[in-house]
């Protein structure tokens, strides 16, 4: 398959289409953003590692029935994926309560949220992503209302594999985003899981193991990362 012309790029992956019509090549860069881009560096292995991650993921998700985009890895910072037809829509579960959550509510971080707490956001970052509700994606049209159904049940749907995936690692999945798109009349999972989209924290010391450690300047960033990997047992060689 032969890579030709960008087509988007983003904070950290670039995406190029190929000589299949239907299919895309996604790349994982080494750049790490936070803040809506007010923090910007770059971080060695970052791509490859996050590439790998979400190989991983993708695949133990399909595993579990529940469709994706991602269909190869082929280099160590590219994949091939399904071209879909993205929404607009960011969708948001939360296991344990920290970031924006405690922020808006004022709730202490680390709270256990039972039932998870499910949230939408506009995916817009002139406009900082603002939480948006079913009356808004109905009325701008942003989503039908058997995609919104989907997009929560297939969220939530994630939530049961990964949560008991990473409690095997000894890890807890605070919280995470997903977004999906149109495929052949169907909607798919898109974009990527890694710690860059979710917070993961040691089970014991509630340790961060995610992007917090970059966005809080905790440092030792890439080596969370590669512990998350090990722990799940994801060969990065």
């Amino acid at each position: 398959m032969k890579r030709k012309d960008i087509l988007y790029s983003g904070k950290a992956k670039s995406v190029y289409t190929t000589d299949d019509a239907d299919r895309l090549i996604l790349e994982f860069r080494d750049d790490t953003s936070a803040f809506d881009g007010e923090k910007v560096e770059q971080l060695a292995r970052k791509g490859r590692v996050n590439n790998y991650f979400n190989a991983f993921i993708m695949q133990k998700l399909a595993a579990a029935g529940i469709e994706n985009h991602f269909i190869e890895r082929i280099s160590d910072n590219e994949s091939v994926v399904r071209r879909l037809e993205m929404l607009p829509v960011e969708c948001v579960v939360r296991n344990l309560a920290a970031g924006s959550l405690c922020r808006r509510l004022g709730i202490e971080e680390g709270r256990e949220l039972k039932p998870p707490v499910f949230e939408f956001f506009l995916k817009n970052d002139a406009l900082h992503d603002p939480m948006i509700n079913e009356s808004h994606i109905r009325t701008f049209g942003w989503a039908t209302d058997e995609e919104v159904a989907q997009m929560q049940s297939l969220t939530l749907a994630v939530n049961t594999v990964l949560r008991d995936l990473f409690a095997a690692g000894n890890m807890l999945l605070v919280d995470y985003k997903l977004e999906f798109g149109r495929y052949q009349g169907r909607l798919l999972l898109g974009d990527e899981f890694s710690p860059d989209g979710c917070r993961l924290w040691d089970a014991q010391t509630r340790e961060k193991l995610d992007k917090d450690r970059f966005r809080q300047g905790l440092g030792g960033v890439i080596e969370a990362y590669e512990e998350v990997a090990h722990r799940l047992g994801i060969p990065l060689d």
